[in-house]
């Protein structure tokens, strides 16, 4: 096949920028996104089973219905730790598809708990590509980044992105925890252009009564959801539940409000859940609340309509790898193709043309 001549180019991509306006305007930047017509999904997550000094690595899944699951590249890491972070490990892995439908964000935690425990971590890592396939990558280290006020981090926890369209830019959030301090409180700074490292340092996000981790973010129907692991304690501060919760607000900048109910179907329960993730159904209205079962060796979900209410019997994916805490975004039959074909995986449905 030839190559398409420049002169026919030019006007396709003039059109397609008409149609993403077009689609902004109509529906906003959330309602052009669920306009996208998607084909599969794929899962960003690191590995809970085999060599442990392999397990805290970038993998990926590919599913066609978000229930059935393969791990691409024979579940091996697609990307080597040692040559994206600090510490030689990645956990909790973010991926997310940008506003121009063409660019990904993937940040993670840069910690190896196999060889260096669960002491402390330096920071995050942000990963930038435009084919899924091929990464940039920046090291975030608080301590030098920001000595002032992060000097003395302990934990950077569980990093997610989204994008802000107030200050046209994307935000960065994740759990921050003080050495001497018992808070876990979550903090955001906006990415620069690049991808590469924060504009400015980062400010309180939100502060929950008891604490939080794994903070996730979801826009609908012009309302932010941030759903992500409470606890409630009693009046000793001595803990005696935990689980998924949420706060709402009308913007990133708060104020957020507390429902103080548990989404998980195991709050109150022996079984502990962390690492929660929301992702929308393609072209459905449904909306997936998926979390990592850590103690028990499982990940499982629920769904909603709303981000309110949740079917209350958990169910589990069929999958050929064990995920621990990670993310989906849905994908096109040509992107599933460049995955089959720099990796091996994909199922063969999102393989036809």
């Amino acid at each position: 096949m030839k190559p398409i001549p420049p002169f026919v180019m030019i006007p396709f991509q003039r059109f397609k920028s008409f149609v993403l306006t077009s689609l902004l305007l109509a529906f906003g930047t959330a309602g052009a996104r669920e306009q996208a017509d998607f084909d599969g999904y794929l899962f960003a997550y690191f590995e809970g089973s085999g060599d442990k000094m392999l397990q805290e690595q970038l993998r990926f899944g590919v599913s066609v219905d978000a229930r059935d699951w393969v791990a691409l590249n024979d579940n091996r890491p697609i990307l080597d730790s040692a040559d994206i972070s600090k510490t030689g490990g990645i956990r909790d892995p973010h991926i997310l598809r940008g506003e121009d439908g063409e660019t990904f964000y993937i940040v993670a935690t840069d910690m190896f708990t196999h060889k260096n425990g669960w002491g402390s971590n330096p920071g995050i890592v942000m990963l930038k590509s435009d084919d899924l396939i091929h990464w940039d990558h920046a090291i975030v280290d608080f301590r030098k980044e920001f000595p002032e006020h992060f000097g003395n981090v302990h934990w950077v926890w569980a990093p997610q992105t989204i994008y802000d369209p107030d200050e046209k830019r994307y935000m960065v959030y994740f759990t921050i925890r003080h050495e001497g301090m018992d808070n876990l409180d979550l903090y955001r700074a906006y990415a620069n252009d690049d991808f590469t490292g924060f504009v400015s340092e980062p400010t309180l996000l939100f502060r929950a009564k008891y604490g939080s981790i794994d903070g996730d973010i979801v826009f609908k129907d012009g309302l932010y959801h941030l759903f992500y692991k409470g606890n409630t304690k009693d009046e000793h501060g001595r803990e005696f539940e935990n689980g998924i919760q949420q706060a709402t607000s009308k913007s990133l900048d708060g104020p957020w409000e507390e429902d103080f109910k548990y989404l998980d179907a195991y709050a109150g329960h022996p079984t502990v859940v962390e690492g929660s993730s929301v992702f929308k159904l393609n072209n459905e209205d449904t909306y997936v609340l998926m979390y990592d079962l850590y103690s028990s060796g499982r990940y499982e979900f629920q769904t909603s309509k709303d981000l309110f209410t949740f079917t209350r019997k958990p169910e589990s994916f069929t999958k050929n790898f064990n995920p621990r805490h990670g993310s989906v975004i849905g994908i096109t039959k040509e992107e599933a193709r460049a995955l089959d074909k720099r990796w091996g995986g994909v199922p063969e449905e999102l393989l036809s043309k």
